[in-house]
């Protein structure tokens, strides 16, 4: 989504103030009546200057900042990105976007559930012309391609070796070292769809889609993201974050918000994931850069951790407070069989109530 031009966050300079009209010019003799024509040109000039100046080093830093992605190949790569964030974006600018390796895509696992969410919840088929599948392996992306039309290959930052490509199509476990490259690759590209120009709403696999949630989301946030326990107050920043379902709207300030991040990575021990990095950090970035962080409600946008009650309000469900590929597939399955049987049943049984999920039984929660 195109940056707005009323972004307070605009690194394009103002207009020179008037005291450049009120300096003392001490002149001799009939230079004096020249004076004024002269004042109005130098301001016009400086003024000139400025903005330019302002505009150059904003597309600079933009510039300086995107992401390489595979080897000496990065305006092609970004070029196809932002062809295929364009065809999935809605008219805001704003695109789903999930990610997948080839244990996730397998038939019968995670990609097939989360679709499957889609197709069954109410109003959110539509929104499947929105996602954007981040394969991360070549495996994952021939899946994505065979069900679906936007599919993205993320390539290895040192250039792709085959090598790595089998490992990334492995299933990742909670924590090991190749979980936590993978997150924080997942953060850098986050950061190059902002620098693109788009809005996203990423989502994990493990997520099931029910209503739309973006409804829940604030117009004045900049960042909206889940939290496992949610403590009742959307602008707490005690609340801790959960990075698998997280909005962003496109702007200066989340671009080096993310940007900050990263960074803040150095400061923690080797084998810190980047959602502990945000929860220690949320605070001083937010005020340091100046963006609005809102908390969603786990009645909406909810999970294992803090199950919801009421699958009349529920809009997305993730299987968090989970370990474990196979266990997160059973009890997800267990969700869908919920939310079927909360469908069918009659109108008037629904609007009294009283259907809410099965306990995991699988998962640790």
């Amino acid at each position: 989504m195109p940056l707005f031009s009323d972004d307070p966050s605009s690194c394009v300079s103002p207009s020179p103030p008037s005291r450049f009209k009120k300096m003392d010019w001490k002149v001799r003799g009939d230079t004096n009546r020249s004076l004024p024509v002269i004042s109005f040109f130098l301001g016009a000039a400086l003024t000139a200057a400025f903005v330019f100046l302002g505009a150059t080093m904003d597309v600079n830093w933009r510039i300086s900042e995107m992401a390489v992605w595979g080897n000496g190949a990065r305006d092609e790569a970004n070029a196809e990105l932002s062809q295929l964030l364009k065809n999935a974006s809605m008219e805001d600018g704003t695109v789903i976007v999930t990610s997948i390796n080839q244990a996730y895509a397998a038939p019968g696992s995670l990609l097939d559930l989360f679709l499957e969410s889609f197709q069954i919840g109410e109003g959110t088929a539509a929104l499947l012309d929105h996602l954007l599948i981040v394969a991360v392996d070549p495996g994952a992306l021939a899946t994505c391609r065979s069900v679906h039309p936007h599919c993205y290959l993320l390539r290895p930052a040192d250039g792709g070796a085959a090598a790595a490509a089998d490992d990334l199509g492995a299933e990742k476990f909670f924590m090991t070292p190749e979980y936590l490259d993978m997150m924080w690759a997942r953060n850098r590209f986050q950061q190059t769809i902002l620098e693109l120009g788009f809005n996203f709403l990423f989502t994990d696999i493990d997520i099931m889609w029910f209503r739309n949630p973006m409804r829940h989301i604030g117009i004045t946030s900049d960042i909206a993201i889940a939290s496992d326990f949610f403590n009742g107050d959307p602008d707490s920043l005690h609340n801790l974050p959960n990075g698998g379902f997280l909005y962003v709207r496109s702007r200066n300030t989340t671009v080096e918000f993310y940007r900050r991040w990263r960074e803040a990575r150095r400061r923690f021990p080797a084998g810190t994931n980047e959602q502990y990095v945000l929860a220690r950090t949320q605070a001083t970035l937010t005020g340091q850069v100046g963006v609005r962080m809102q908390f969603l409600d786990t009645a909406n946008c909810g999970g294992f951790c803090q199950l919801s009650g009421d699958l009349r309000r529920v809009s997305t469900m993730h299987a968090n407070c989970c370990t474990g590929l196979a266990n997160k597939v059973h009890d997800l399955r267990g969700v869908l069989r919920d939310w079927r049987n909360y469908t069918a049943a009659p109108r008037e049984a629904r609007r009294r109530g009283g259907f809410g999920w099965t306990k995991p039984g699988r998962c640790i929660h």
